[in-house]
């Protein structure tokens, strides 16, 4: 019997024309391969008499990942929440030979973010980031990814960037089944909206405003629309904010807070104890907004998973490191929406 010289996968992959990649996916039976592609990598391999290694293909599956998280600094609960849905999935991880590291700076300051972003280490199998859509934090992701290292934004997106994906709702319709249900509530009134946020250099911030204000303006022209005020999701800025709208515009009828912060416009409504009360929608289902519908402060809370987040972003991160394909359906995030009488 002829000797041939013992072929590699790199071989495979020249001799086909496809990546290495591709031979791997093929080897081990993978989905989302086209059958063309298929029969040339098996043809490849019949030509160079490969055979795979099953000790090898085994030491591969065994490698170690390590990911990062990078998270908001600040009093935010929702990204607490966030970031204990992280704590909770190393044992998970950890059966899968994976590993993450946290690192908190400030979102809101493009260049600390970029900063932060550029000083971690290489090593990384990939990083999920709450991102800034911002020139800064864009080239940040962007050198990222040119080192190797896959990225997915998470809550909050940079689009324009190369990241690998979004982790999170469609915030421009999130923000409009606000103005839906901010507008059914007032049942026909007329007067003025004030709008709050984190920050319009947010993504996920400025999207709701946006579909928030075009739903608005075209199914209820009664209602006026204040300018934005940005809070850097501070309670004490969110309380001052709303105490200026109540005493500068007597026709205030309701408030939507597209960020965090609701410790603070809570505290100023019953404060000011208005009559008739305004309606008041928000974001997130925490603790504190949890009793906010429950003593009828707000109306309605607009809600996103964070545990679902936080396992998507890892399930992405692994299945690149593994070069093992997505369930798209299940990655999809959902808009929850959340009355005093449905929650959980």
């Amino acid at each position: 019997m002829e000797d041939h010289p013992q072929s590699t996968l790199v071989d495979v992959a020249r001799e086909a024309g496809v990546s290495r990649a591709t031979v791997d996916r093929v080897i081990n039976g993978r989905p989302n391969v086209k059958a063309k592609t298929v029969a040339k990598v098996r043809e490849a391999m019949a030509r160079l008499h490969y055979r795979p290694d099953p000790l090898a293909a085994g030491l591969a599956r065994r490698s170690r990942h390590r990911f990062c998280f990078v998270l908001p600094t600040g009093t935010n609960a929702f990204m607490e929440d966030l970031a204990s849905h992280i704590a909770t999935m190393g044992d998970w991880l950890a059966r899968n030979r994976a590993f993450v590291d946290r690192v908190e700076v400030d979102v809101f300051d493009p260049q600390a973010l970029a900063a932060a972003l550029d000083d971690l280490p290489r090593a990384y199998d990939g990083v999920a980031v709450v991102a800034l859509d911002d020139p800064l934090v864009r080239a940040a992701i962007d050198r990222l990814v040119a080192d190797g290292v896959p990225v997915v934004t998470l809550v909050s997106d940079v689009p324009a960037s190369r990241r690998l994906r979004f982790v999170g709702i469609d915030n421009s319709a999130a923000g409009r089944t606000a103005a839906m249900l901010l507008g059914r509530f007032l049942a026909g009134q007329k007067g003025s909206v004030g709008v709050l946020v984190g920050s319009l250099s947010l993504r996920d911030h400025m999207e709701r405003c946006f579909g928030f204000s075009q739903l608005l303006g075209r199914e209820f022209p009664g209602l006026r629309i204040l300018p934005v005020m940005e809070m850097r999701d501070d309670r004490e800025l969110a309380e001052t904010a709303v105490r200026d709208l109540l005493k500068t515009h007597p026709d205030l009828v309701a408030l939507y807070n597209a960020g965090a912060g609701n410790q603070g416009v809570a505290t100023a409504l019953k404060a000011a104890r208005k009559t008739p009360r305004l309606v008041f929608v928000a974001h997130e289902l925490t603790p504190l907004s949890r009793e906010l519908l429950l003593s009828g402060t707000a109306d309605a809370v607009i809600a996103q998973n964070p545990g679902h987040e936080a396992r998507s972003a890892a399930r992405l991160l692994l299945s690149r490191g593994l070069d093992e394909a997505i369930i798209a359906e299940q990655e999809r995030i959902r808009i929850d929406i959340f009355l005093r009488e449905n929650l959980p």
